[in-house]
């Protein structure tokens, strides 16, 4: 018997984002691992973003998530092995989840964060770390916010940098669970 591939849409959806407590509970796991904080409540959202007019795209995420302090996160497994505009793409998901938050009568200290979490099996970044964090900086480095107040966040994971020979011992917890993918 095969075991399901993780990297398929269909599968990774059903996995992570069926309304059961062992999705939810493989959802928070999967969360907790790859942003790096602690995920006591997540709901799973509707994935279809609204458009704000005909003419504009309209993506459809793999898996929209809420946390209980309203932070939303877009997961996004990319298999496609070519590199298919993939940064602009992740880009425009991050600013389409951004602006979608309704303001009207609030001040925009009250936006919430909103993080698109991509996992994709190709090297995009010239690094050697396997995730990277990316946030509003110049070109030097230096951040447009206070780090407390960032508030947009993309966050990749390059599973074609695991090295798949490392035993499973000496592998992190990220590791771990791209392998098992």
């Amino acid at each position: 018997m095969r075991s399901a591939n993780l990297l398929n849409d269909f599968a990774f959806k059903y996995v992570f984002g069926e309304d059961c407590k062992e999705a939810n509970d493989a959802l928070k796991s999967l969360l907790t691992v790859f942003l790096e904080r602690k995920v006591n409540h997540v709901v799973v959202k509707n994935s279809e973003m609204v458009k704000d007019y005909s003419k504009m795209k309209s993506p459809r995420l793999d898996l929209l998530v809420e946390f209980d302090d309203q932070t939303t996160v877009d997961l996004e497994m990319q298999l496609r092995q070519t590199k298919d505009n993939l940064p602009i793409r992740f880009s425009y998901y991050l600013a389409r989840l951004h602006g979608s938050q309704e303001l009207e009568g609030k001040y925009y200290g009250e936006l919430k964060e909103t993080i698109v979490l991509v996992f994709f099996n190709v090297n995009l970044i010239d690094n050697h770390r396997m995730c990277n964090t990316f946030t509003l900086r110049n070109e030097k480095g230096l951040s447009f916010v206070e780090e407390s107040q960032d508030r947009m966040k993309l966050r990749t994971v390059e599973m074609a940098k695991l090295d798949i020979n490392k035993p499973l011992k000496d592998m992190n917890e990220q590791e771990k669970m791209i392998y098992t993918f």
